[in-house]
């Protein structure tokens, strides 16, 4: 367990929070955002088609969270007017980049891995919930990181609640009603990021 001084890094970071169920200190992760941490905390997100890995080192106490809403090299529109670094190769990169920074070692990563939905059926032809899930199980194949969990695909949004400290994962299947919701929260995303600079670390 790192002993040295506690640290948070966050790219957009969500609102922080004390969660006086859990009592400890919460943080939301939103589409595009990330948060990697030594700390004892709580990281909540809430997924539809966008893709969320838990990543820890479980010896240096590193862990953190990513929430990213297309693959790397897709082809729709989506694509044609973003910047490569919206996808989830550098989701996957800054948060590595980062752990990495607060002393952790990529060697001993493992993730839990989580979202990918198709929460309205036949509105999503893009199939982005599949190739989200495609692209993340290539990559930590492909990095050598374990996945030791996963709740992937079918067609439920779903809210992930995840310990940093311990690594467990609390995962609750979100009912249909709010399935438009979170869909439009994804596609008004995906639409923002086509009139915004990528925000990276702040200073």
């Amino acid at each position: 367990m790192n002993t040295g001084n506690t640290k948070t890094s966050a790219a957009m970071p969500g609102a922080s929070y004390y969660d006086a169920n859990f009592q400890l200190e919460a943080a939301k992760v939103l589409p595009g955002e990330f948060i990697a941490t030594n700390r004892d905390m709580l990281l909540v997100t809430v997924l539809g088609s966008c893709v969320s890995v838990c990543l820890r080192d479980p010896v240096a106490g590193v862990a953190g969270l990513n929430h990213f809403s297309l693959p790397d090299g897709v082809s729709d529109q989506d694509a044609l007017t973003n910047l490569p670094e919206r996808y989830g190769q550098h989701a996957m990169e800054v948060l590595i980049d980062e752990m990495v920074r607060l002393g952790g070692d990529r060697r001993r990563f493992e993730a839990k891995v989580f979202g990918g939905g198709s929460v309205l059926r036949g509105m999503l032809k893009s199939n982005i919930g599949e190739r989200n899930v495609d692209f993340v199980r290539r990559f930590l194949a492909e990095e050598s990181v374990p996945v030791l969990a996963e709740d992937l695909l079918d067609c439920y949004p779903r809210k992930v609640y995840y310990f940093t400290l311990s690594g467990r994962v609390l995962v609750k299947k979100i009912k249909d009603v709010h399935n438009r919701t979170i869909y439009e929260r994804e596609c008004a995303y995906r639409d923002r990021l086509r009139r915004q600079p990528f925000k990276g670390f702040p200073s």
